[in-house]
């Protein structure tokens, strides 16, 4: 048995004590009815860098939540290794699809993980794979092995957008400096195939607002006569996408960047069963643009999804009315080439434009972020694929991944670092929903390649 195996066996249960701690903490950013448990948690989190071994750490104040800072340099000379993630979590809602309470972690086994998996709000986002970062630094603290420097840096406003973080960059450009960046908020294949996130897509979240009359009516003496905001909503709405499922936005596609066929046939190479995909989501087909694959449905092409929308009535039983507004919260992803400010506009334009004289539309810019894509051929990819090859024996695939992290293009613009994503989460960690939950496999794993990433990444640089 290796050293991180044989130091991960001896301290796995006060890992996943220690983590099941920082999970307790309901520190969700988006309801500031949370707030001061984000703070505890901000706290927590620096205790543990510094029980870790850092030699400094500190909570940053910043114009939202706080950032949580650490770091050990031994020799000036080295590499940098610059880790980000994030402590704060989603919305637990709707509580009751839980099976068990969201801050009370359970380990509980599942087909996918007959050892074990964390079952809890933020276990595997980000959390849990956060966590794995501190213990792996433990682990090569603790033992001596440490290759380069390390420096630490975890915010807790990534659930609504990290609208600190760009503040946070800039204003502390010099202390992170670093020469390449870690991240651990991203998945792989299967516990069997490893795979390394190589492109992100873009985020452009909006909220429309469709106002028609000044009150609610009752339906019976002004429907047919008064806009019904809710219908008109329904109706714009309808209109964002074809029959091919195309987004009809005039000037959406225009910088796309197609990718070759050469390309998509490599991405294909990625093992994928539809049935077993439909089997798990429990659909009868799957849905999209028409002219590409599932999986390049939901990485390289950009997509538009309505996540919430109210009105009206809602309650038990029957009130007939007309309301006086109706909203929708609507997320475009964007891939390399969209900006994401430019397709906002766009995209307000143009529901505005769509809309009849009879209801006014608001439209506001909640976030967003660009899309992001890491060479293959960078000293940083070639150290994570030989640490999974190391510990999982076979070969990881490059994958681009559906989701977003728009601060990984921030990053490159005002830190100039490439980032690396290792993520060990796996798609069916129902992350963003109820029952949300983390391989303890994959807990550990994770802290047994970590270490590798480093003397692997401090061996090719020198």
């Amino acid at each position: 048995m290796n050293n991180a195996k044989q130091y991960i066996e001896n301290h796995k249960d006060r890992f996943l004590s220690e983590l099941f701690t920082i999970l307790k903490h309901p520190s969700i950013s988006a309801d500031t009815a949370f707030t001061q448990d984000v703070l505890d948690t901000a706290e927590l989190i620096k205790k543990n860098l510094s029980d870790a071994g850092c030699d400094a750490t500190e909570v940053f104040d910043t114009p939202g939540y706080p950032v949580v800072y650490g770091e050990k340099i031994i020799d000036p000379n080295l590499p940098t290794v610059l880790v980000y993630g994030h402590y704060d979590v989603q919305p637990a809602d709707p509580i009751h699809l839980w099976n068990s309470p969201p801050f009370e972690p359970i380990i509980l086994p599942t087909d996918t993980h007959p050892d074990g998996a964390i079952f809890a709000r933020g276990a595997s986002d980000d959390k849990g794979q956060m966590f794995m970062h501190i213990k792996a630094f433990e682990f090569m603290v603790q033992n001596e092995s440490l290759p380069c420097n390390v420096k630490f840096m975890i915010e807790g406003e990534e659930e609504i957008g990290s609208p600190s973080l760009e503040w946070f960059v800039k204003e502390y450009k010099d202390k992170l400096k670093n020469d390449i960046i870690l991240i651990s908020d991203t998945g792989m294949i299967s516990n069997s195939q490893p795979s390394i996130t190589t492109g992100l897509r873009g985020l452009s979240y909006m909220e429309v607002t469709v106002t028609g009359p000044n009150r609610d009516l009752h339906s019976g003496l002004y429907g047919g006569a008064v806009a019904n905001p809710i219908n008109i909503l329904s109706q714009l709405i309808s209109k964002l996408q074809d029959e091919n499922n195309k987004i009809t936005i005039p000037g959406f596609y225009n910088n796309v960047e197609e990718l070759s066929m050469e390309e998509r046939a490599e991405m294909a190479k990625a093992p994928f069963s539809i049935d077993d995909y439909k089997n798990a989501l429990e659909i009868t087909d799957v849905h999209g643009e028409k002219g590409y694959s599932t999986n390049e449905r939901n990485s390289i092409r950009p997509t538009l999804d309505v996540n919430g929308i109210w009105g009206g009535y809602t309650g038990e039983g029957a009130k007939t009315v007309i309301p006086s507004k109706a909203h929708a919260k609507i997320s475009m992803r964007l891939v390399p080439g969209q900006n994401h400010e430019e397709i906002s506009e766009l995209f307000a334009q143009y529901i505005k434009k769509i809309a009849p004289q009879s209801v006014k539309v608001d439209v506001t810019s909640h976030h967003g972020g660009h899309p992001y894509v890491t060479p293959i051929d960078s000293i940083g990819y070639q150290a994570a694929k030989k640490a999974y090859q190391a510990t999982f024996s076979t070969s990881p695939i490059p994958q681009r991944s559906g989701g977003s992290i728009p601060i990984v293009a921030l990053f490159e613009n005002e830190l100039k670092s490439k980032s690396i994503l290792m993520g060990f989460g796996l798609d069916s960690d129902a992350i963003h929903s109820p029952n949300e939950h983390f391989g303890v496999f994959n807990f550990l794993k994770g802290i047994e390649t970590i270490p590798l990433f480093y003397k692997y990444y401090t061996e090719l640089s020198l």
